[in-house]
């Protein structure tokens, strides 16, 4: 038997079950161990993993693994959770740090003991109205890939009944996150590697998003990636300035701050709350 120390940590609601790789040793985690810690009626329960080691080339590595047990593409609230246990860890002792996921360089930003910021590069992709077969309808909707790939939708786009053309969704709360997010995940239009849904709607100058996250297969609280994307997306459209503030479905807020330069993005940041929710050990038998 094998037992392994652990941090449970949110980053606005996306949880993750934290571990340094140093107190692993030798042993490596399997996908169906992850799976088994990962789910939430017979585990510790999470949206994902996340193994941080030493790195040879920045202050840390960050491995993100989904709940599905499976390598997860770039994690903006769980770099956000990572800069916090890292430096709890010892990894670095400044406010700034900069680590590796991926073979890529990342840098985050510790500014107090609930706020981190992750500071990420620009979108590899941006693509503004094109349309999605869901929901028994084509969908206007736009992409970003922002480190994962990520559907941009406006619920107005959405109608409540495909017959009637003025029933657009106008209510985020009432849109079938689950059902139109897993199917346009699962679109062949994205495969085979799918692709994050979010769902965003703008009330003055407050925007709220809720969003299906693939690997979880289920909606989750907050969703970083998505949400830089989300802000991306509407200063490409509509040429909304930095920051933009993004309310998630578990309550918290995320600040995305970028510079635009003739549709050049640059110096994007991701700010929002962190937080250590227990600490523990499991066992793997």
């Amino acid at each position: 038997m094998i037992k392994i120390k652990f941090t449970k940590m949110n980053g606005a609601g996306n949880d993750f079950v934290m571990i340094d790789k140093r107190d692993l040793g030798d042993y490596t985690l399997s996908a169906e161990e992850v799976i088994s810690v990962c789910d939430r009626r017979r585990g510790i329960g999470s949206d994902g993993m996340i193994v941080i080691q030493p790195s040879q080339t920045a202050d840390f590595e960050m491995i993100y693994y989904n709940s599905d047990g499976k390598p997860g593409s770039l994690c903006g609230n769980g770099a956000r959770c990572a800069v916090k246990f890292a430096r709890q860890q010892g990894y670095f002792g400044n406010n700034l740090t900069n680590f590796e996921v991926g073979g890529k360089k990342f840098s985050g930003e510790y500014y107090n003991d609930n706020l981190m910021g992750f500071h990420t590069g620009p979108p590899e992709k941006i693509k503004l109205n094109f349309k999605i077969k869901a929901f028994g309808q084509l969908i206007t909707s736009h992409y970003a890939n922002t480190g994962s790939p990520h559907v941009v939708i406006e619920i107005g786009n959405i109608l409540e009944d495909p017959g009637k053309p003025d029933s657009g969704f106008t209510n985020l709360e009432k849109v079938p996150v689950l059902d139109i997010g897993k199917e346009i995940r699962y679109s062949r239009d994205f495969s085979p590697g799918g692709v994050n849904v979010n769902f965003i709607s703008r009330i003055g100058n407050d925007v709220f998003i809720r969003t299906y996250e693939r690997g979880v297969e289920n909606e989750t609280l907050a969703c970083g990636t998505g949400s830089i994307a989300a802000a991306l997306v509407l200063n490409s459209k509509y040429g909304i300035q930095s920051p933009v503030n993004l309310k998630t479905a578990g309550g918290d807020t995320l600040n995305v701050e970028f510079s635009n330069n003739a549709g050049t993005y640059s110096g994007i940041n991701l700010t929002g709350p962190a937080k250590i929710n227990f600490t523990g050990i499991f066992n793997i038998i």
